[in-house]
């Protein structure tokens, strides 16, 4: 179909005549045609091959870009990840020393207050002890006082001298009934 329509065009422009833009040129159709054919082929044969090569070079090389940026974004969210349970780990282990320091402090505090309080009532009782131990003394010595002040009343209200212990007993006795009231 081709060649009968080249053919017609070869047939209609033998008509001779100058060329203007618009006439239609068989000769020059023909030898446009193969000039095209003829850079189609030596193009196929020289130029196309390194194109396509750089095309594929080109697709390969954006796959890889493509594939490290997936790789790299992977990554990236195992890290994030990793991090964000390093983090939940570190805030439970700071929960668990914070708990642990109230623990102790409420311990430590439970236990200054038990030992103030043993020490208070130690030093309670041996207060106690000692003003016990004190009045005793005092007594003692209040009664030796009496007993000593009794003898002498009584040796110079009878003028004579008594046995001192026998007298002694005497107000020792009297004494404690005193006391006992």
């Amino acid at each position: 179909m081709l060649a009968t329509n080249v053919l017609a065009l070869l047939a209609f422009s033998s008509e001779g005549g100058g060329g203007s833009l618009v006439d239609i040129n068989p000769g020059l159709i023909v030898w446009t045609a193969v000039t095209f054919l003829l850079l189609l082929f030596i193009l196929k044969k020289v130029a196309w091959k390194p194109i396509l090569s750089a095309l594929d070079q080109r697709e390969n090389a954006i796959r890889e870009s493509l594939e490290k940026a997936e790789k790299a974004k992977d990554e990236a969210q195992r890290i994030l990840n990793e991090n964000q349970a390093n983090l939940s780990k570190a805030e439970e282990e700071s929960k668990k020393i914070i708990e642990q320091g109230r623990i102790y402090a409420e311990k430590l505090k439970d236990q200054m207050l038990k030992d103030s309080k043993e020490q208070s009532q130690k030093l309670l009782s041996e207060a106690t002890a000692e003003i016990d131990r004190k009045k005793e003394a005092a007594f003692g010595e209040l009664k030796s006082q009496i007993a000593d002040l009794v003898i002498q009343t009584t040796e110079k209200v009878l003028g004579e001298t008594v046995d001192k212990n026998v007298h002694k007993k005497i107000a020792d006795k009297y004494i404690n009934e005193i006391t006992k009231n």
